[in-house]
């Protein structure tokens, strides 16, 4: 047997093992649920800041003073204006009073009013009307100019109807849009971002315990460090992927059943939404992306909990490895938002970064030469990565190795 099948079988003998003293036991079946208590508590959240939201726009509203036939002119007219607005960003509703002895008495009270949010109030001839809204609703004010520029345009128009009738086809489109493939691009990055900070994190761990309990000696005496590094990154990436797995069956399920009852508009918008490379492509990519950003992070975590004696210093660097995970997700979305710039550039260079910003390229460009370039560029870098990390590992804490350069030099001097 030579020396590379020697590293290799000791290399998949530690994954092994750490595989299996992950996967099985109890707590793995809390991990594995993880992200159905967080999708829990978040639906809970976010219900409760809805049900929030609904009761502060069920208060809102803005008044239009005036009264007679305008008052009947005002309220078809609204109505035309709303046709324009996407219900999440339409104006409060609109309540149309009769003007009183002092018009502007009357609209300071509706403001001051309590009970009911006001944020504006017109009133005055349409020709010069006079509006009192609060500091924070500059569109509702915009929006009462505008409905009295088109109560006046209808009276000297003699009707208050449209005065042309558009024909309507709805098209599909044969690709998906600029705007869907940016879209796809920030998912990408997120989606990536997201799976790594859930698993490439746990590999921190893992050198720490060993390091605290003296096994990473036992281990270290055995066979080579680089192979004890590598092998429990892949271990630990055995784990991430069976997680993957999982929920990607899940999530593939969910999806089949739901497309068969979204909403037809809804399906329509989503169509719009994919990556430039297509479907299969960029399926295999973000797989392989997401490997890369595994391995790499993951390198870097492990090297990192290697130099942790104890659990206070690991968590001690908890703190500054999630900042670097925000970092990456926040340099790699700067990237997919402006695919042709320097930004987008130095993202896919910088190791750590390109796999989230490659991915995001997959999905806003059709050329697949950069990514066979990028992969092998990353995987590079997990190899530098490792083996930094395991002689950082073996000089720093077995402090072993740099004595020879020591002897070394003493060697020659007596000499």
């Amino acid at each position: 047997m030579n020396g590379f099948s020697r590293l290799v079988r000791q290399t998949m003998t530690i994954a092994r093992r750490d595989f299996v003293a992950t996967v099985f036991t109890p707590t793995f079946l809390l991990f594995l649920l993880a992200p159905l208590l967080m999708l829990g508590f978040g639906t809970i959240g976010g219900l409760g800041a809805a049900t929030m939201a609904k009761s502060g726009d069920a208060k809102s509203r803005i008044v239009f003073i005036v009264g007679g036939e305008q008052a009947r002119t005002v309220v078809a007219m609204d109505k035309q204006l709303r046709r324009m607005f996407r219900t999440s960003e339409q104006p409060s509703d609109l309540i149309v009073e009769a003007p009183s002895a002092n018009p502007r008495a009357q609209a300071k009270a509706l403001i001051d009013r309590k009970g009911v949010d006001t944020y504006a109030v017109l009133y005055g001839p349409l020709e010069r009307p006079q509006i009192l809204h609060v500091e924070n609703a500059p569109r509702s004010a915009e929006y009462l100019a505008e409905l009295a520029s088109q109560v006046l345009r209808a009276e000297r128009a003699g009707t208050d109807a449209p005065l042309s009738e558009a024909t309507k086809t709805v098209v599909s489109r044969t690709t998906t849009s600029s705007s869907g493939q940016g879209q796809a691009a920030f998912v990408s990055v997120f989606a990536l971002f997201l799976v790594s900070l859930m698993l490439a994190g746990q590999v921190v761990g893992t050198m720490a315990e060993e390091r605290s309990n003296k096994v990473i000696e036992i281990l270290a005496a055995a066979v080579p460090l680089e192979s004890v590094f590598f092998g429990k990154l892949l271990g630990m990436f055995g784990v991430a992927l069976l997680f993957l797995l999982f929920w990607g069956t899940v999530v593939v399920n969910l999806g089949a059943n739901a497309a068969s009852v979204m909403p037809p508009r809804l399906a329509a918008g989503l169509s719009e939404i994919g990556p430039a490379v297509g479907l299969v492509p960029y399926g295999m990519l973000f797989l392989a992306y997401f490997v890369m950003a595994y391995m790499l992070l993951g390198a870097m975590f492990l090297g990192l909990g290697a130099q942790a004696a104890t659990q206070r210093e690991l968590q001690m660097l908890s703190l500054p490895i999630t900042i670097f995970q925000v970092a990456m997700f926040g340099f790699a979305a700067a990237a997919a938002a402006n695919p042709d710039s320097w930004v987008a550039t130095a993202a896919e260079l910088f190791p750590f970064s390109s796999p989230f910003a490659m991915a995001a390229r997959a999905a806003n460009s059709p050329e697949l030469w950069r990514h066979f370039a990028a992969l092998a560029w990353q995987a590079m870098w997990v190899i530098i990565t490792v083996t930094i990390a395991a002689r950082l590992f073996r000089r720093g804490v077995l402090q072993s190795g740099s004595p020879k350069i020591r002897r070394k030099k003493v060697v020659a001097a007596t000499s």
